[in-house]
């Protein structure tokens, strides 16, 4: 049976926020209308018009195909949402044992006061090597979510080798680990793979990659790639300067050129007042303050070399679950806006199918009269 030619109008709201379309893209692939492109190549904001060129048949095949995929999509949205609340309180949970670790490195720097701080993790050299660890999800449909962290890091990288800066990677996830595979020309260090919920166990095994990586000066810097949770709906690829602790501020290369980021996030030991602090975020986590009487039983600078690897530990736990929370949120807007690209399609397929339908009847309608006519 021949097709007629119909033309049905498809809403695209393609953007770098909007992952929506992506996610789609992927999800109805394999009801692609034959010898069609239902999404165009350049997507703008405005509607953008395919034509159908099928019969009744392939419009009810492809119907039902949609539906199928609004389902899947759907409960993948509600998945999404039941584990990004789980995440979320993992993040905030977190938080405050953050907060009161970096307390503790306060008081004791308080005591330390303008003593030299002799520990591994503190130690400035001349920047000849930066390890980066790449934190990524390890699974699809989540819109970018990983091709955002991934540009990210491509990004730092060409930064350094402006710089003449050497560089390495530590992988974390699966979609960084098979980017990080397909491109040999990378140098990565060491392949991890995540799991399902962030564990202290999987901190532990980055901070200790990442621990003797440093004090065997193998690396000069190290700096930790994630994407920041803020919202449901918003969360930024963020880089994070996990090793040294500087109590000198800005770290340079061999030329004297400072190699920390512009966006950077730094967690540094500096000298205020006379006493050496933590420096921090702005926003934090409100936590009980310490008694200025408060006596060590131990010299602060063992209990300091105590504190410093929790620490370490701590931020990386802290990375890993905010990653994962920015991942589930993404997919949980993703698939949600599937789901309504999925509605919106089989609402504009149903169309042309009675449309097509309504035509053939009254076409055989017609031919009936007319062949009643000619016998009268």
């Amino acid at each position: 049976m021949s097709c007629s030619n119909l033309t049905m109008w498809i809403s695209s709201k393609p953007s770098l926020s909007d992952p929506s379309s992506l996610s789609f893209r992927s999800s109805i692939s394999q009801f692609q209308f034959p010898n069609q492109n239902l999404f165009p190549s350049s997507p703008s904001r405005s509607s953008s018009v395919t034509r159908i060129q099928c019969g009744l048949r392939e419009l009810r095949v492809r119907i039902d195909s949609v539906k199928n995929t609004q389902k899947i999509t759907e409960a993948m949205k509600l998945v999404a949402a039941a584990k990004v609340r789980r995440a979320q309180e993992a993040v905030v949970n977190g938080r405050p044992f953050s907060e009161t670790l970096v307390e503790v490195l306060y008081n004791i720097n308080e005591q330390l006061q303008t003593e030299d701080v002799d520990t591994p993790l503190t130690k400035i050299r001349p920047v000849k090597k930066v390890a980066l660890v790449v934190v990524t999800g390890d699974r699809g449909l989540c819109g970018g979510f990983n091709n955002y962290i991934i540009k990210k890091a491509e990004a730092r990288i060409a930064q350094l080798k402006d710089l003449g800066v050497d560089y390495t990677v530590i992988s974390v996830g699966k979609k960084g680990n098979s980017y990080f595979i397909r491109r040999p020309y990378i140098p990565v260090d060491k392949f991890i793979e995540g799991g399902s919920l962030p564990t202290a166990k999987e901190a532990q095994a980055i901070a200790d990659d990442v621990f003797s990586l440093f004090v065997s000066e193998e690396v000069d810097k190290v700096e930790l790639l994630y994407t920041k949770f803020v919202s449901l709906v918003k969360s930024n690829p963020v880089i994070h300067t996990l090793l040294p602790l500087s109590p000198k501020g800005e770290i340079c290369d061999l030329n004297g050129n400072c190699v920390d980021a512009a966006d950077d996030e730094f967690f540094r030991l500096t000298t205020k007042e006379g006493k050496l602090t933590v420096e921090r975020e702005a926003v934090r986590t409100q936590t009980d303050n310490f008694s200025p009487i408060l006596q060590f039983e131990q010299d602060p600078v063992q209990i300091l070399d105590a504190l410093l690897p929790l620490y370490l530990n701590s931020q990386i736990l802290r990375a890993l679950q905010e990653s994962l929370a920015s991942e589930l949120a993404a997919r949980m807007t993703a698939m949600s806006n599937a789901t309504d690209n999925a509605m919106e399609l089989k609402k504009n397929l149903s169309l042309v199918y009675n449309r097509q339908r309504q035509a053939k009847i009254t076409g055989e309608i017609l031919e009936i009269v007319a062949g009643a006519n000619a016998l009268s």
